[in-house]
């Protein structure tokens, strides 16, 4: 883990889940336990390197354990420690937020198109 260089812990929470995908990551993990090519398909714009990368600081943090399989080809798992199932509040927190955020911002989930320019959502219309 990175060291941090304030004494802030919202620093140290944002060290270890911070990034664009660790929290989309842990909100699939949050349904069970996965095998990599499933989140792989789960988030299809997250590179290989990235996810194999995210799931390893996850991992070294403790909040994912990856267990392997002497199975060919070999299947390797991930799933949430207790640690990691302490975030599902804070998560679900995002997720209700991103939710209302996409509605005021009049983006379309199905079609990942904005429906309303930026302008008129600051402007209250």
């Amino acid at each position: 883990m990175k060291r941090t260089v304030t004494s802030c812990p919202v620093e140290t929470a944002m060290t270890v889940i911070g990034g664009r995908w660790r929290a989309v990551i842990l909100f699939y993990l949050f349904e069970g336990t996965k095998r990599f090519s499933e989140l792989r398909r789960a988030i299809p714009n997250i590179s290989q390197r990235m996810l194999t990368q995210d799931l390893r600081g996850l991992e070294a943090a403790g909040i994912v354990s990856r267990t392997v399989y002497a199975e060919v080809p070999p299947r390797v798992e991930y799933r949430l420690t207790p640690l990691g199932t302490r975030l599902f509040p804070s998560v679900s927190a995002l997720l209700a937020w991103g939710i209302k955020l996409e509605v005021s911002l009049g983006i379309d989930r199905a079609r990942g198109k904005r429906m309303r320019s930026p302008a008129s959502v600051r402007s209250g219309r």
